[in-house]
Parts: structure tokens; C-alpha cells; sequence
């Protein structure tokens, strides 16, 4: 493939600005375009969603005889123009914060999903990726993000006649791809070769727009490569675990080397999950290389604005490779750096690079490296900031699990991606044209909207998901299911009228996809109720290796099957983008009930927020944030992290409370109508709904607050830490290392005070000033009280003594031994204690 490939020879002058537009993913969330593309060829558009694709397959004699097509033209020059206006148009950031991040903000991920014709995504993690780039291009913010471009992507799925999944990897032509080669100036393809054992690997460098920010894409399809080489970016998430370090190489130090190809110097490097994580360290030898330092300055210097969101919710989602494997495809990118072999397996581990048992081989953890690396660390909810505080405690062996640095963003949807025309419509009524590019309110006067039409609303919706579900059935060769009725196999028993239940995604364990299936009679009994009956649409993929995920869907559809559910509970096979924007808008209730703490967010609910629909959870992620009564409905409400462990412990009563929850609450509610034939009660719950969680729970939030909370005040930093200063700060640290192990405490003394006690503790510090020393009482909660953190005063010297102080601290009266004394590192310009763990505790 050549760049003759993307020169538009054949589109005429005067619709020479239909190539821009193409390449501009922003057709993917702004459809004030689908007329457009669908005039020039209505079957591609309608088959595939892919503007570039109907650009490229449309003939040239189409083309001209278009551009003299007076209503072509109108909508032509309509859609120039709306793209002119967006592109100039000022935006939150360049009204709120102009220049504070003009060096940009540099964002990697492992997948991204943007829209079903770009297949670069699996699941939760890349459609957060794609939300998050749309939102920071709807916002203005200058994000630069970076990727792979897999020739088959993620697996595509069907079922066999007996319900088994098979999995299909079918080529994607990247001319064909929404993508166009990233080149320089001089119009030359930009390439990036990255040293691997015995020979350079070359990678070609794309570029998807997406709006305001571009998505920089790698692939090592090159003909020059070696065979295995040209398939590392093959697939996503296949292979073994030789590829996957190949790949997270080529997506970390690859991608960093590929922004400063392009003269690019991000004021952050932002990465999303710990796939990326190689990125810190490419950036630490960059800069130490520019400012002639040592990897340890560079380090202490770059981790500022180093942010390292976790999506994992267990230790097995973390990535690591054995030691063997990380000498043999990184010893050569260490040669003309002093990285080193150990320093490079201290940096990716808790303990020094060693193997946590005798006899097995040390291993890299890639999270340990992003947190090495790192100067800040969020999960994605606050459960699931408590779990990644567990998770990470072998990381701070000394600090109780309240006291690791773990912070919290909730993630976002970008609520564009997914409205229906209808629900659109009501929003645009009630919050005006733009209200997803500005920051929204908690709320929105969807007051002005009636109950009528609300109903409607979802009326519309759920009609419209029918009819795309018995689409969908067609092509799933439905006719042919043997033994089944072809009118049920077909979808054409399923009601318009009826409450539809929707779960979409991915099949495993601990999503607990079959919660519904363990009361199958109690189930049959909801389905068939003659007067109050449900329906149920299912989607998802089981991990080509996940056997027990395979199972669980084998079991739904051989549940469907029989007689009794024929009809009334359907499976649309080959779960992506698509799919799950149809059925988030139309069904009435979503279903997410995985094992508590597992699921770390658990973004799809989110997703039907903006539509109407209403979520029916188990109380973990975001939904243990936004539940209510009268929101929605939540399986064990106030579950906590703290009195619950990652086990199966509660499957069986947190089904029956599923069924409860139907049986008594969401079922009647929905059929429960006045005379008008509305269910009152229901359509209040919508809008409470609505009105509350759609904004708050909007990748628009959630990107305000990474720029707020993280990326100015982490720029802000990070620009305190030039060289200079980064060479005391090292200088420092590494002579309070060499004094901290003689570091202890005194005597300790407590005196009652007044209803309260006053506790005197001597410390001794030996080489260390005591400015650079925090005294500290900790008390954990018991049931004499919260957990406590006192900060103790430093009252005088202690005679006799080099470096030995008497500290103080009037506290609430406890039972003895309840307050420990500790002695942590005191230091403003730091993040403490990620960035020195170092922590003394009196015995």
C-alpha cells in the first residue's frame, strides 16, 4: 500500500472537503451527517457506519454527478460548515484555562473503542479510552492519544447449532479504516524503529481524528519486518505472553518515540492501565538524554506528571513477565542508556526484583512499574479505590490499606455516542443544542418535558430495538435453529408493549452473566406471566480461553431453547459498538450483577441513563455512588469493601434478592398505569433518573475532573522540578536513606487531660533535620472510635541528645494500646507516600 492510496483523485473540486470530513471520527457521535453519507451510498452507510469506506467504495461518476446535485450540495455545504464552526468554535478548556496545557496531555491505552469501523477495542477499557477522547475533544482539551493498529483486532463471535462460540479474526484492510498514514512535512510516511534482539523492528504510524484530538496509532505490518515481527500487532489480546510484551513495547516505547518524532513534549503522560507503562520509562531515558542525567534524576523529574489510571479489580489482571523474557527484548533497548537489568526488575517490583518464593523466576510487574514510575495513581470508583489500596499493599508492606495512595475519578460516558434520536430530541427540548460540550448542572430542567412525552420517548425506543433485534436474528441465520420455532428463533414473538430486561457484556465468572439462570423455574414463571410478562435480550463474549464463559452462554441458549422461554429471551451474537448502542437504548431495565468488589466501574449502566432506561445493579462501582431509592434499584444496597471478600459466597442470595427486586418492585411498577395506559410511578423514576445521574456520570465530568484535579495541578508541579532541582531532591533522598534505618522512638507517655488525653512520645532521628520528619498517632477504628491520624508538635530537644525531639498531641480518650506512633517522610514538593514509602513505627 502506497500513499496513492489517500490522495482523493477521484473526488471533485467542489466536494474536495468531503475527504476531511471522512477522516474526522467526529461522524462516529455527531450524526448531523448520516443524511450525507447516506445519499452517497445508503447500503455501505447503513451496513457498515464507516464514512471513509463510503468515500473510498463510491465511483467517481457517482461523485460528479453528486457535485451538480443541487439538494446533494445544500447538505454538503451544511455539513462544511457545521465542521468549520465545531473546529472554531471556543470550547470549556480555552474559556476556563487557556495556554495552562499547551504542551498537551499525552493519553495510551492498550485498546480504544470509537466506533464499530474501527475495530481497535475488546471491551469496558476501550470504549472508556473512546469516550474520554471524544469528551476532551467536545471540551477542547489538547489530548494526544496513542495506540495500536491490530490487523484483526479483537475476535469476531457466532454460535454454533449447540450453542458453542467460535471465534473468527477476519483482516482489516487499514485503507479501508476511518485511519490515514501519519507523515511529516515533506509528505514522507512517518515510521519509528524500536531495537529488538538481533534486529530493528519498524513501525508505521497512523492517525485517526477524533474531532479536536487525534489518536496516533502504531502497527508493525511493514514488509521489511521479519514474519513474526509483522504479526505483533496482529490481534488484540492474543498470543503469548512473548506477544503481549512485544506489544506493550512497540505501544509504550514505541509511542513515546513516536511524539517525539513529531516534536511533541506532553506537559503529562497519562496511561490507562498498566499495559502502557514501558511509556514512563521511554520518557525518564528521553529526558535524561536531553538534560544529561542519570535514569534516577530523570525519574524523580518526569514522575510528576506521570498519572497512571488502573482499571483491575485482581492481581491476575496485572500484567507480568518473567525476567528471562524482559533481558531478551529489553537488554537491547538498554544498550547507550544506564538502565540496567536490576534497576530495570527493582523498578517493576515490590521487593527489590526478587521472586516472591525460592526457585521461581523474578518476575516485571507491570503495575509495580507504573507506580515506580508514576506520580499520581486513581482507580476508577471509590470501591474500587479501596480494592486497588488491597491489591497494591505488597507495594507499601508497612502502611495500613487506608493510608496507600490510591485516588478516585468514576469513570463517564460520552453521553453523545449514545442517545437515541428520540431521547435526543427531549434533551435538546429541555438543555438546548450544545449542553454536552458545556459542563452540565447535576441537573437538568427536564421539568419542561411531560410525562406524555417521556412515554413516548421510551415507547419509541423500545419499538425501535425490536425491530433491529429481529434484523439482527435474521442474519443470525435464525431460521435454520433446528428444533426451534422459527417465528421465536426470529425475534418475532417479541413484544413492543412488554418490559425488556438487557444484559450486555462480556461473559466470565465473576460478571456473573447466569445470576438470572439459578432459579430457572422462578424465571420461566416471570417470562410467562400472562399478564405482567418480561422479555430478555442477551449479548456478550465469552475469552477464547475463558471455558467456563463459553459455558455460561451455552447454558442461555439452550435456556431459550425450550418451549417455555421460545421466543421471549434472545442472544445477538458478536457483541460490539454497535450492538450495545441499540440495546441501551431500548431496554427498560439493565442488568449488571457481578460479584462484589470485582467489577471496577462498570460503565454500561451509564450508558442508558441519557435514553431513560433504568438500572437494576448489584451495589458496587459506580452504582454503589449514584443509587437511590427511587433511582433505580440495587441488589444488597450498602454492601462496603471492607466486610466483603472476593468469593462466591453471596451467588444464591443475591440471585433471590435479583428475583425479589422483579418480582415485588420493577415488574409491577412498570405495569401499574393509569387510564391514560402510563405507569406514573415508573415514569417519575425515569425522570429522577434523568435528571440526576445523566451529567454526573457524562464523560464530560469525568474529563473535567482529570484536568482539575490531576493534569494542572501535576503540570503545576512538574515545572517546579527542573534539573537542578531534581539532582537535590535525588541528592537528598539518597542521604535520608542511608540514615532512616536508625531512626526509632523513645519513651511514650500518656496523661489524662481534661476528658481527653494528652500522649507524649520521644523520637530520635540521628542524621536527619527534623524538619524533613512527620510524628504521626494512628488509631484504626474499633468500636471506641473512627480511625484517627494525629499530627504530633515537635515541643523541644531532648538534652543529651544529637537529633532526639519530644513530640505531643492532645487526643480523644481510648482504651491503651489503641494509638501507635509512626514517623513518615515530611515533604511538600513530593507525593507522599507514593513517592517514599519510608515509614517508622514504635514497637
Amino acid at each position: 500500500m502506497t500513499l496513492a492510496a489517500y490522495t482523493p483523485r477521484h473526488i471533485p473540486e467542489a466536494l474536495a472537503d468531503l475527504f476531511t470530513i471522512a477522516l474526522d471520527l467526529r461522524w462516529s457521535w455527531h450524526h448531523g451527517s448520516d443524511e450525507l453519507w447516506r445519499a452517497i451510498d445508503a447500503e455501505t452507510w447503513n451496513a457498515t457506519g464507516n464514512a471513509w469506506l463510503v468515500l473510498n467504495s463510491v465511483s467517481g461518476d457517482r461523485l460528479d454527478t453528486l457535485a451538480v446535485d443541487d439538494n446533494f450540495n445544500d447538505l454538503y455545504r451544511k455539513q462544511v460548515e457545521a465542521h468549520r464552526e465545531f473546529s472554531r468554535a471556543a470550547t470549556w478548556y480555552s474559556d476556563t484555562y487557556p495556554g495552562k496545557l499547551d504542551r498537551g496531555v499525552a493519553f495510551f491505552c492498550m485498546e480504544y473503542g470509537l466506533a464499530e469501523s474501527l475495530p481497535l477495542y475488546s471491551g469496558g477499557l476501550g470504549v472508556l479510552a473512546g469516550d474520554f477522547l471524544k469528551a476532551s475533544s467536545d471540551l477542547g482539551v489538547p489530548v494526544t492519544a496513542v495506540g495500536l493498529l491490530y490487523q484483526q483486532g479483537y475476535f469476531r463471535q457466532t454460535l454454533d447449532a449447540d450453542g458453542d462460540q467460535l471465534e473468527f479474526y477476519p483482516f482489516h484492510d487499514p485503507t479501508m479504516l476511518p485511519v490515514s498514514p501519519l507523515t511529516d512535512p515533506e509528505g514522507q510516511w512517518i515510521r519509528v524503529n524500536l531495537p529488538f534482539p538481533g534486529r530493528e523492528v519498524r513501525l508505521r504510524a497512523w492517525r485517526a481524528q477524533v474531532g479536536r484530538c487525534e489518536l496516533l496509532l502504531l502497527d508493525s505490518n511493514d514488509p521489511r519486518n521479519e514474519p513474526g515481527d509483522r504479526g505483533i500487532t496482529s490481534e488484540l489480546y492474543g498470543g503469548s505472553p512473548e506477544k503481549r510484551l512485544q506489544q506493550e513495547i512497540v505501544l509504550g516505547i514505541g509511542g513515546w518515540r513516536l511524539l517525539n518524532e513529531l516534536g511533541l513534549d506532553p506537559a503529562i503522560c497519562h496511561i490507562n492501565e498498566g499495559h502502557s507503562a514501558f511509556a514512563f520509562l521511554e520518557r525518564a531515558v528521553q529526558w535524561a538524554q536531553i538534560h544529561g542525567t542519570d535514569i534516577e534524576t530523570a525519574r524523580l523529574a518526569t514522575r510528576a506528571t506521570n498519572l497512571f489510571t488502573t482499571h483491575t479489580s485482581v492481581e491476575a489482571g496485572f500484567d507480568q513477565f518473567p525476567s528471562h523474557l524482559i533481558r531478551l527484548y529489553l537488554e537491547p533497548w538498554m544498550e547507550g542508556t544506564d538502565v540496567t537489568m536490576d534497576k530495570l526488575m527493582v523498578l517493576g517490583s515490590s521487593n527489590g526484583g526478587h521472586s516472591r518464593r525460592a526457585g521461581d523466576e523474578a518476575t516485571l510487574n507491570m503495575a509495580f512499574l507504573g507506580l515506580n514510575m508514576g506520580g499520581r495513581l486513581n482507580g476508577v470508583s471509590d470501591i474500587h479505590r479501596q480494592v486497588t489500596q488491597a491489591l497494591l499493599q505488597p507495594y507499601f508492606p508497612r502502611w495500613p490499606r487506608q493510608d496507600i495512595p490510591v485516588e478516585s475519578v468514576t469513570n463517564g460516558v460520552h453521553t453523545p455516542s449514545w442517545d437515541s434520536r428520540h431521547s435526543d430530541s427531549l434533551w435538546t427540548k429541555a438543555c438546548g443544542k450544545d449542553r454536552w460540550r458545556r459542563p452540565m448542572a447535576f441537573s437538568c430542567p427536564m421539568e419542561t418535558i411531560t410525562d406524555e412525552e417521556l412515554w413516548q420517548m421510551r415507547q419509541a425506543e423500545r419499538s425501535d430495538l425490536i425491530s433491529y433485534l429481529q434484523e439482527k436474528l435474521k442474519s443470525q441465520h435464525c431460521e435454520h435453529a433446528p428444533g426451534n420455532n422459527p417465528n421465536a428463533a426470529c425475534g418475532l414473538l417479541l413484544d413492543r408493549e412488554t418490559l425488556t430486561l438487557g444484559f450486555a457484556r462480556r461473559f466470565t465468572e465473576y460478571k456473573r452473566p447466569d445470576l438470572l439462570l439459578t432459579d430457572e423455574t422462578r424465571l420461566l414463571a416471570l417470562l410467562n406471566n400472562q399478564d405482567r410478562p418480561i422479555q430478555i435480550v442477551l449479548a456478550g463474549k465469552a475469552h477464547p480461553r475463558d471455558d467456563y464463559g463459553k459455558q455460561i452462554i451455552k447454558r442461555w441458549r439452550t435456556f431459550a431453547s425450550q418451549p417455555a422461554a421460545e421466543g421471549k429471551v434472545v442472544f445477538i451474537e458478536d457483541y460490539d459498538l454497535a450492538v450495545a448502542a441499540r440495546l441501551i437504548q431500548g431496554v427498560d431495565v439493565w442488568l449488571n450483577n457481578p460479584r462484589h468488589p470485582w467489577e471496577a466501574c462498570g460503565t454500561s449502566g451509564m450508558k442508558i441513563l441519557v435514553n431513560g432506561g433504568l438500572n437494576l445493579s448489584q451495589y458496587d462501582g459506580w452504582w454503589a455512588e449514584a443509587w437511590e431509592p427511587g433511582l433505580g434499584w440495587a441488589i444488597r444496597p450498602g454492601a462496603s469493601f471492607a466486610e466483603l471478600s472476593n468469593s462466591n459466597e453471596h451467588d444464591h442470595s443475591d440471585a433471590d434478592q435479583l428475583y425479589e427486586l422483579l418480582e415485588t418492585s420493577v415488574i409491577p411498577e412498570f405495569y401499574d398505569v393509569d387510564m391514560e395506559g402510563r405507569p406514573k410511578a415508573w415514569i417519575a423514576r425515569i425522570r429522577r433518573s434523568m435528571n440526576q445521574l445523566t451529567a454526573r456520570y457524562s464523560a464530560n465530568r469525568m474529563v473535567r475532573e482529570y484536568v482539575e484535579t490531576f493534569y494542572l495541578p501535576m503540570a503545576a508541579n512538574g515545572a517546579l522540578r527542573t534539573p537542578a532541582e531534581a539532582r537535590n531532591l535525588l541528592e537528598e533522598y539518597q542521604e535520608l536513606e542511608c540514615y532512616w534505618p536508625r531512626l526509632r522512638f523513645g519513651a511514650m507517655e500518656i496523661k489524662p487531660e481534661n476528658g481527653m488525653e494528652r500522649v507524649l512520645v520521644n523520637a530520635f532521628l540521628d542524621g536527619i533535620a527534623e524538619s524533613r520528619i512527620q510524628v504521626e498517632l494512628v488509631a484504626e477504628e474499633t468500636e471506641c472510635g473512627p480511625r484517627s491520624i494525629v499530627v504530633m508538635e515537635r515541643t523541644h530537644a531532648l538534652e543529651g541528645t544529637l537529633r532526639g525531639y519530644a513530640y505531643e498531641a492532645l487526643v480523644d480518650a481510648r482504651p491503651p494500646g489503641h494509638y501507635t506512633p509512626r514517623m513518615r517522610v515530611r515533604d511538600d514538593r513530593l507525593n507522599l507516600p507514593l513517592e517514599s514509602p519510608k515509614v517508622v513505627w514504635m514497637r
